[in-house]
């Protein structure tokens, strides 16, 4: 089949924040215990430069920084979707994914507040082709609250919370937080390796095996999401897990769907119990995101298209730009167009509220 004709949104798209962001708007004291995640980059400038679209990095200075500050300028990024196809893209953090690893609530509240004024400005404000997630701080639910409705206000499409909780998302203490949220009809959105340490293992095979290990932590939040009642109590509140894949959707749909009713024989053993069997809320609420997923493809029938959304990573190295285009066309060939049409597209733009127009015109 040809998809040359869909129009593609990324539902992961990422900046790469310079380390002046949080330095230059810290207070010294902060700023010296930011981890270092959040400080000067460590790459190579050429290899950081071509992932970006730049053929040649002296161009635009030999400084690492201000090439990462180039992720977060417009028309380099109209250049970049122009190149690989793409109509428009949800866009999140990378260093500041980390923020949540921060144990000292004041510092992790203002680096969440510097990103989301940062972003709003720099991308959200700029074209309806730029749907930007807002770091919610959750040391505190009255503060995350008060982001929520902030970052709705600055006009940001998304509220990004940590694939892990502290606590885990099944207490009751987030319960305001989950009303708040559905109440402004922002998806929620959840990364990979956000809220927990993501060196599982060391030594041999480790980088791979880490990766699978914290992907692995998406079907845990899911599936507790599902069966605590939180997806049942707040049918308008959606779910984005984000670089997780989604071929982990199936089996944890099966199982726990399994496990709900088998594990009923108990007596008060399963709580709460529910209007429906867990999957009906996961298949209608969670969503997971993914490059290049071939088993979540041929987990359609059981799934159906709606938890799924295809995302190029841009700008890191394992993501699918330049080839965005022909990776999709491998990825649908066999898929119906209508469903192909709402995995590359039309669900993101319906969950981040993307203006009409972006999937009808070019960039």
């Amino acid at each position: 089949m040809d998809l040359r004709g869909l129009p593609l949104i990324s539902a992961d798209s990422h900046v790469e924040e310079p380390s002046t962001l949080w330095h230059a708007n810290l207070s010294d004291a902060m700023r010296s215990q930011l981890p270092p995640e959040l400080g000067p980059a460590h790459s190579s400038v050429a290899q950081f430069a071509a992932r970006i679209g730049i053929e040649d990095p002296t161009a635009a200075g030999s400084d690492l920084d201000a090439l990462r500050e180039l992720t977060a300028d417009p028309e380099r990024r109209f250049d970049v979707m122009r190149r690989d196809g793409i109509s428009g893209e949800c866009i999140y953090p990378t260093a500041g994914l980390y923020v949540w690893n921060i144990a000292d609530a004041a510092i992790g509240e203002a680096c969440c507040r510097v990103y989301n004024e940062w972003i709003a400005d720099r991308l959200a404000s700029r074209s309806p082709r730029f749907r930007c997630a807002g770091m919610i701080p959750t040391w505190s639910v009255d503060a995350a609250i008060a982001e929520v409705r902030r970052i709705a206000d600055l006009g940001l499409a998304s509220a990004m919370l940590p694939l892990v909780g502290t606590p885990e998302y099944n207490h009751g203490r987030w319960k305001p937080l989950w009303r708040a949220i559905e109440e402004t009809g922002l998806p929620i959105v959840m990364h990979q390796g956000s809220g927990h340490d993501m060196l599982f293992y060391r030594g041999p095979g480790a980088a791979v095996a880490n990766l699978l290990a914290t992907q692995s932590m998406a079907p845990r939040t899911a599936s507790l999401l599902a069966t605590s009642g939180v997806l049942a109590d707040h049918p308008a509140l959606h779910f984005v897990f984000v670089e997780t894949n989604a071929g982990w959707l199936s089996w944890a749909m099966v199982t726990v769907d399994y496990y709900y009713e088998a594990f009923q024989h108990y007596e008060g053993w399963v709580k709460p119990i529910l209007t429906a069997p867990p999957s009906e809320f996961m298949r209608r609420q969670i969503h997971g995101t993914f490059q290049f997923d071939p088993v979540a493809i041929d987990n359609l029938p059981r799934t159906g298209a709606a938890p799924l959304l295809w995302g190029s990573d841009f700008p890191h190295a394992e993501g699918t730009y330049p080839h965005s285009r022909q990776t999709v066309q491998r990825l649908f060939a066999r898929v119906e167009i209508e469903d192909a049409a709402q995995i590359v597209a039309r669900t993101a733009a319906r969950l981040f509220h993307f203006d009409p127009r972006v999937l009808e015109t070019p960039v």
